[in-house]
């Protein structure tokens, strides 16, 4: 299975892409299974009625066949209650302790970030799907994107720094006191709770990490999505997320004799020239969609989109070493070995498009703060470099270059 996830600045035209892909996918004779986390469901309306009953496609994930596709849309309110009631359920005896009174599933309303966790969760299911070669996702607009596929690693870091497995270690001694104290004791639940999210975050963290999950993104090309292009790319470069490819959505023909569109046309050929060529920021293949004169509302604008060349994934269905290799290639950070020539070590980030004014960086004992833009990330030292101090750091071609220098008191001496 291969699993698409499809983003782009707010009105870029993700959903569309996201429909056309999958249905032009589907007519290559993928079993393609689309799904999408907007609760304003505008596949339906994409798609065209459904061609059958709704059906399971993954445990968990109900799907309704339509345009030759199974489409399943999120619906995080019913997922926010029912997780939420689940939760007072299994802390009952806790809740009981301070008198509290238990939420019921009618009077819940979901709180803000409840669309991410059931997108994740979906996906989850999704990448289970016995039936699917090919998974469509419609992900929230560029920059909640980054946010939403950051998550499950920085919640997995909370959890273990807030929640360390070694304190578990005293779970025998619980019983005992529970006895003493005459009441059920909390940390026994809390404890449970964390180990069952950090193995549902991690499972989904294993899924976008994956060399089968890649991404594209989605914009029309002109100023504005240059500047929203290159600040999102910069979160997916920080969170070692590669792009697979950018869609230039909407692109109007040339040689019209009007000299608006003639314009607008060689605004759009300027960009998308920019983001294809060698000296881009982004480095990736753009794919260029046509403008169909209006918004696609139906199967049949829907149809004219699927013909368009490099819609359908080349790397659907690839696994194996290859696909690991190359996936590896676009998401390490290398270290590379300079003590012989400079004396130090260099830790290589990939950053296109970064400019200095957009960096930060703190080192925070065995972990390193850096901050790209809007987004920050905080990541765990390669084991030579916990050994070092940070003596410097220089961008250059996209790559932010952080010199470490050894400590003497624990750098191994040499004979």
């Amino acid at each position: 299975m291969h699993i698409l996830l499809i983003t782009g600045p707010g009105g870029a035209g993700r959903t569309t892409v996201a429909a056309a892909t999958a249905v032009a996918a589907a007519r290559t004779g993928q079993r393609v299974l689309l799904l999408s986390g907007d609760p304003g469901d505008p596949l339906s309306a994409l798609l065209g009625e459904p061609t059958g009953r709704p059906v399971e496609a993954a445990p968990g994930l109900t799907a309704v066949p339509a345009g030759g596709v199974l489409a399943a849309r999120v619906d995080s309110g019913e997922e926010f209650r029912a997780e939420l009631v689940a939760l007072q359920e299994r802390g009952s005896a806790l809740l009981g302790m301070v008198g509290a009174r238990p939420l019921g599933a009618e009077e819940l309303t979901e709180l803000p970030g409840a669309e991410q966790f059931a997108l994740l969760r979906a996906l989850r299911r999704a990448a289970a799907a016995p039936a699917a070669d090919l998974v469509v996702v419609d992900m929230p607009p560029l920059h909640q994107a980054v946010a939403t596929l950051a998550l499950p690693a920085q919640l997995r870091r909370y959890l273990a720094r807030l929640l360390p497995a070694e304190r578990q270690a005293a779970r025998a001694l619980r019983p005992v006191l529970a006895q003493l104290a005459g009441v059920p004791m909390p940390a026994q639940w809390l404890y449970e709770a964390a180990a069952r999210w950090d193995e549902e975050l991690a499972a989904v963290q294993a899924v976008v990490e994956a060399p089968t999950t890649s991404l594209r993104v989605v914009a029309e090309p002109g100023p504005g999505a240059d500047a929203a292009l290159r600040t999102g790319l910069l979160g997916l470069a920080l969170e070692q997320l590669p792009v697979a490819g950018i869609v230039a959505n909407r692109m109007v023909p040339q040689g019209s004799p009007d000299p608006w569109l003639a314009g607008l046309a060689a605004q759009q050929e300027k960009y998308a020239a920019q983001w294809a060529g060698a000296e881009s920021a982004t480095g990736t293949p753009v794919l260029p969609l046509e403008h169909l004169g209006r918004d696609p509302q139906g199967p049949e604008d829907l149809a004219r989109l699927t013909g368009a060349e490099g819609l359908v994934p080349a790397a659907s269905g690839e696994t194996g070493d290859a696909a690991r290799d190359r996936a590896g290639d676009r998401r390490a950070w290398v270290v590379e070995d300079r003590l012989a020539e400079d004396g130090v070590l260099v830790w290589v980030v990939p950053l296109p498009g970064a400019h200095k004014r957009d960096l930060d960086l703190v080192r925070r004992g065995d972990e390193l703060l850096l901050a790209a833009g809007p987004y920050r990330r905080i990541v765990p030292l390669p084991s030579a470099l916990r050994r070092c101090t940070v003596s410097g750091a220089a961008l250059a071609d996209g790559e932010l270059r952080i010199r470490f220098t050894p400590d003497p008191g624990l750098w191994p001496r040499r004979p």
